[in-house]
């Protein structure tokens, strides 16, 4: 059965994956993007040709009504924790504030008798804070360390709230490290291939010593949507990938794919920066999403080369 489907953020990285795989699967999509400078306009042109798509150009914190859909599939964020730390209001403006719009415009819409739309809304690991060994379960507290965090913590919580308070039906998604072609350039892999073309050296924090897990978004955008293809309801679900390394270890690996050799990391990079607050770790057990069908597909080491050469051809300002 074709369904109707809201997708917020369709022209950012993690979202556009999804928009493009629903269209393909001949959705409805609906999308809402409110046109950053972190969104692709590219994609909009690819999506345009798509009979199935229909756009609008909008903050979700000016949406005011919906028209009849299955599902509302919520990207929209702003989400560089450096940016989060250098001024605090958009994240909280949208990531707060957008997030509370949308859930009273879900309200609104059970109000007027229609069958309300289940939320799919796209969290992150960063919510747990960092763990030195182990993996964080769905259950364990939210322990935000920086504003970004701390943000999507509160949506988080708000949408919970939402649902136990007005029988709102959600499902929170909270992924790792997402990696691919076409995240803007303030991300690690892409920011590393841009200086690697300028010839600048690669700002790394706190020595590059800080671990993270890497989930390609395809594999992000199949887990959600095994989450809807399954029909449960209230959920949260962690999503890792499969591939776990320290933050210098993976920029060795983008400089050895972009010259095609091995090279010394060092004579490339600067670890001069020390973000505050920095989470040294970040883990997740996603047992419970594998027991719904789930695995993650992508290879990190066989992915990595495509994504490095995508930025070498496609320079992003």
């Amino acid at each position: 059965m074709k369904k109707i489907i809201y997708v917020t953020g369709c022209l950012g990285f993690i979202g556009s994956y999804f928009t493009r795989t629903c269209l393909k699967m001949g959705w409805y999509v609906k999308g809402i993007d409110k046109i950053t400078y972190a969104s692709n306009l590219n994609f909009l042109k690819e999506f345009n040709e798509y009979s199935n798509f229909s756009f609008e150009q909008k903050d979700i914190n000016d949406l005011d009504r919906l028209v009849n859909c299955d599902y509302f599939v919520n990207f929209a964020a702003e989400s560089h924790v450096d940016n989060s730390i250098r001024k605090s209001d958009d994240f909280i403006k949208s990531n707060i504030n957008g997030v509370y719009n949308i859930l009273q415009l879900l309200k609104s819409y059970k109000v007027n008798g229609y069958e309300i739309p289940r939320l799919y809304h796209l969290s992150t690991d960063e919510v747990f804070s960092d763990i030195k060994s182990g993996s964080h379960v769905e259950t364990d507290m939210l322990k935000p360390s920086n504003p970004y965090s701390s943000t999507k913590a509160a949506a988080d919580m708000l949408i919970m709230a939402w649902g136990r308070t007005f029988d709102l039906s959600y499902n929170i998604i909270r992924p790792t490290n997402n990696f691919g072609c076409g995240q803007y350039v303030e991300k690690l892999i892409p920011r590393t291939c841009k200086y690697l073309s300028l010839g600048k050296k690669i700002e790394l924090h706190n020595n590059g010593t800080p671990v993270r897990v890497w989930l390609h978004a395809q594999d992000t955008t199949n887990a959600i949507l095994k989450v809807i293809e399954s029909g449960v309801n209230n959920e949260i679900y962690n999503v890792s990938g499969n591939y776990e390394d320290t933050n210098i270890n993976v920029v060795k690996k983008i400089i050895d794919c972009y010259f095609g050799e091995e090279r010394d990391v060092n004579d490339y990079i600067n670890l001069k920066y020390h973000r505050i607050g920095q989470d040294v770790r970040y883990s997740l057990n996603d047992g419970k999403i594998k027991k719904l069908g789930w695995k993650n597909e992508c290879n990190f080491d066989e992915e990595l080369p495509k994504i490095v050469d995508y930025y070498k051809q496609n320079f992003i300002w």
